[in-house]
This record gives structure tokens, C-alpha cells and sequence, in this order.
């Protein structure tokens, strides 16, 4: 099984923002980052999958798969009463907990990291019973994180910060 995890292409936000699941517009120059991801694949894929934020989606619809298959696994953290805001409006004892322990603390009407980790290694784990061959999966820095993570067995905090550019593309299983 291949399978490749390719994050959204650049968006539009202010400086600060925290958008996890917030519907935020992609920036003007879409049409040539989708056109420079497909480029870029390894193979067209046989199957697409989609965080089904907009952002995602039209990605995925440029990839040249059939159908795109949209999975609410592959959302990003949700930041509940914190998302469209800037960070710096929201600091509180709340705020400064999850900071130091996002693995076990929530957002309010949001999620913690666990619980997107939870998620992420469902769908993995659907994925290589179902089986299948050349799947792009189209989603977020967060998802990708965890996959990285649940892959290679390093915990949150080793992978909570590594980068994941706009439009990049990573190997995610390669299984018989």
C-alpha cells in the first residue's frame, strides 16, 4: 500500500489567528500550488481522501482521482470556542494549561490532542485492513503530525512543532 499525506495549500488568514477548523479561503494563487502538488505526486492516485474543510477539498478535487472520499477523521484539531480568534485574545489559567499539556487538555467545545491521535490512528488502521493502493490523503499539519508520529512511535511533544509546509507532500504507509 502507498499512501501520501499532502497538507492544503496556502491560505488567507491574519497573522495569529487560530483557524484549526474554521473555514478560512485559500489564497489567490490556488489554481498554480494544485497544479505544482499534482505535479509532484509520485502516481495518480488511484483514491482521494479529504479532510472535508473547503480548504482541502478543493485540492483534493485537482488530484485526478474518480471520487473523492471525505472522512471527518482527517479534520484538524478543533479549537472550539478558540477558533477565528488570535491567540494573544484568549490567554487565561485555561489557555496556559492546554499550552503545557495538550495531550490531556481541551480547548473549551474543542478537543485535546489525544483525542485527534485517537482519530488519526483509526483511520490509519482502516486504511491497512481495507487495503488499496496509490491513496492521497488531503488534510491538516495537525493530522499529518499525528500520522508521522503514530508511524515512526515518537511521541506528541517530539513531533508537535516539526513543519509541515502548504502543499507538501510526505509518504505516509508503505505496507505490503
Amino acid at each position: 500500500m502507498n499512501v501520501v499525506l499532502i497538507r492544503h495549500t496556502r491560505i488567507v488568514a491574519p497573522p495569529g489567528v487560530c483557524f484549526g477548523r474554521s473555514d478560512v479561503p485559500l489564497a489567490a494563487t490556488f489554481p498554480d500550488e494544485a497544479e505544482d502538488v499534482r505535479a509532484r505526486l509520485p502516481w495518480v492516485p488511484a483514491e482521494v481522501w479529504s479532510s472535508p474543510a473547503p480548504r482541502c477539498r478543493a485540492l483534493a478535487d485537482r488530484l485526478g482521482a474518480a471520487r473523492v472520499r471525505l472522512d471527518p477523521r482527517l479534520q484538524e484539531l478543533n479549537f472550539g470556542a478558540w477558533e477565528g480568534r488570535r491567540w494573544d485574545d484568549f490567554r487565561s489559567p485555561e489557555s496556559e494549561a492546554w499550552a503545557l499539556d495538550p495531550w490531556n487538555q481541551r480547548p473549551p467545545g474543542g478537543e485535546s490532542a489525544a483525542e485527534l491521535w485517537a482519530r488519526v490512528d483509526a483511520l490509519r488502521a482502516d486504511l491497512l485492513t481495507r487495503g488499496g493502493d496509490r491513496i492521497a490523503i488531503v488534510t491538516h499539519a495537525g493530522v499529518i503530525r499525528a500520522w508521522r508520529g503514530l508511524t515512526a512511535g515518537k511521541s506528541l511533544r517530539e513531533v508537535w512543532s516539526e513543519p509541515v509546509e502548504f502543499g507538501g507532500i510526505l509518504g505516509g504507509i508503505h505496507a505490503a
